[in-house]
């Protein structure tokens, strides 16, 4: 077989593939037995019809239609690994020349394929890099922070016969008019005043008002038919509640930890936050290092995987291929896009794989935000076909975790910082993988776009791509090239601990379950144009 490329564009390319007779006559024979199989011919049984009468029957042309159609995408993915491409999306295919259809059996099948490829990317030395993150200072206010939020989580709301103040919580009837014609009302609704998650405008209406006071304002709606349309709002705080703190003494103490005193209580409590400023610090060196990267590249997205991208977050919304959203969403998609390749390029370059630890800890950890049994979201994911993103996605994770290994870390005074409790260490990765547990930058981020991906003109299953980057192409080739450390070092151990109390009766309305200790930090999403939804079982 030869192959042959044409550079059409910086990220398009046309193959022209020359397959001999003798290399399709596999798929020749093939074709005859199968055809054989279908067809009944007087004083034959079916499958052993002769291939020159089948010819006869059904036509030469037929069986080698037959057989380029099943042989095509075998022929195309040689093509692919033999000219060392990077495809995105799939092929147009473009079948050129057949063998003989009539006369002595000969000839060769030549087709052409166009398809968009990765582009070159080029990435500056990791080791040449120097990033600066935060220092760490816990402040008494921080800590006091944490310890009202504590607090908070214990208290209880009383009612009060006040004008209304930032922070308390309210009850309230609502309706929303546009023009004549009522397009939304609720009732009872419990409300914080300062949340801001309700309508623009809400907060400054209420602020000062009292119980059982009528306020009218007008605000754009969020949603609906009426999105966007300003409308008259008319809303009541039937109730006025603020929230009654526990005293910050050793009484507390014992009741909501396992402390025997407010003063251990702080110190612990001054551990975690320094804890969580330094597993900050760790993402914030992930979001730098991914700003330089992006400053110091410069490539062209392809146009088609970009397209295919707005398609299918267009289909995700019920919306057709030709609204107007798709332009809205377009520059988004194109650097969700450009990020994805570049660090499927960064993947390649540290040579990061997946392990198959990895992989499920990221499996049974998305069955849980969706709500699934792990063994139910798993096999509706294999189903679906996402088994493959959901390893690109942690193979880039992973791939920056790897490169800050490399890449110098520094504080504003200029000291080292050190990350592996985050990011891991070559020298764990060596020990093996009992040594270390799947990284904490491998969490799961928000599904981003995906370009289409696809090798097979037929089927879309792709030779390489974003989603499926060549070093982590199933945990079963996996490796433990890399891994970065999740459970943080032990702490120092309390002066006296006991189990923590129960929660009252009283400090349990509108209150929250006490807050964990965090141990470590996931990497912040990027919001994705369009969000997968959870597998579904192909039964459902």
């Amino acid at each position: 077989m030869k192959s042959a490329v044409e550079n059409l564009e910086p990220t398009r390319v046309k193959l022209t593939v020359e397959v001999s007779y003798d290399e399709l006559k596999p798929s020749l024979d093939h074709a005859y037995a199968h055809i054989g199989k279908q067809v009944n011919v007087p004083g034959f049984r079916k499958g052993k019809v002769p291939p020159r009468i089948l010819d006869q029957r059904v036509g030469r042309a037929a069986v080698i239609e037959h057989a380029v159609n099943d042989s095509l995408s075998e022929f195309y993915g040689q093509a692919v690994v033999e000219t060392e491409i990077k495809p995105l999306g799939k092929p147009s295919i473009n079948v050129t020349e057949i063998p003989a259809v009539t006369g002595t059996p000969g000839g060769q099948l030549v087709f052409e394929a166009e398809v968009d490829v990765r582009p070159e990317i080029t990435l500056p030395a990791l080791d040449t890099l120097e990033i600066t993150v935060d220092d760490v200072d816990v402040a008494d206010e921080d800590v006091e922070e944490r310890l009202t939020t504590l607090r908070e989580r214990f208290g209880s709301l009383v009612g009060v016969d006040r004008p209304i103040q930032d922070g308390d919580f309210v009850v309230i009837d609502l309706s929303a008019k546009v023009g004549d014609e009522e397009v939304d009302s609720v009732s009872g609704v419990s409300y914080q005043i300062g949340a801001g998650n309700m309508l623009d405008g809400l907060d400054e209406a209420l602020t000062g008002a009292s119980a059982n006071e009528t306020k009218t304002f007008t605000a754009a709606l969020a949603g609906g038919e009426h999105a966007g349309e300003d409308a008259d709002v008319t809303v009541t705080a039937t109730a006025v509640k603020e929230r009654d703190l526990p005293a910050a003494d050793d009484e507390f103490a014992q009741l909501a930890s396992e402390f025997d005193t407010i003063e251990e209580l702080r110190a612990d409590l001054r551990t975690q936050v320094g804890k969580d400023k330094d597993a900050n610090r760790a993402v914030q060196a992930r979001e730098l290092l991914l700003e330089r990267l992006r400053e110091a590249t410069d490539f062209p997205v392809p146009a088609g995987a970009v397209d295919a991208e707005i398609k299918r977050h267009l289909e995700a919304e019920g919306k057709g291929a030709d609204d107007a959203h798709g332009e809205e969403v377009r520059e988004e998609i194109t650097e969700l896009l450009r990020e994805q390749l570049l660090l499927d390029t960064l993947v390649e370059q540290l040579q990061v794989a997946v392990t198959q630890n990895e992989l499920l800890e990221f499996l049974v950890s998305n069955a849980r935000q969706y709500g699934m049994e792990p063994n139910q979201f798993i096999q509706a994911a294999a189903q679906t076909g996402q088994i493959q993103a959901f390893t690109g996605e942690i193979a880039r994770n992973k791939a920056l975790a790897v490169a800050l290994r490399q890449v110098t870390v520094k504080d504003g005074a200029g000291n080292s910082v050190d990350l592996s409790d985050f990011i891991g260490s070559d020298e764990l990765d060596a020990a093996g993988p009992g040594a270390v547990a799947s990284p904490a930058a491998a969490e799961s981020p928000e599904s981003g776009a995906s370009p289409e991906s696809g090798a097979s003109p037929e089927s879309g299953d792709s030779a390489e791509s974003p989603d499926s980057p060549e070093s982590a192409d199933s945990p079963d080739e996996a490796s433990e090239e890399s891994s970065a450390k999740a459970d943080e070092a032990p702490a120092k151990k309390a002066p006296a601990r006991k189990p923590a109390a129960k929660k009252t009766a009283a400090a349990a309305e509108d209150a929250e379950a006490p807050a964990e200790k965090t141990t470590a930090k996931k990497v912040p999403a990027k919001k994705a144009p369009a969000k997968k939804a959870a597998p579904k079982a192909a039964d459902e």
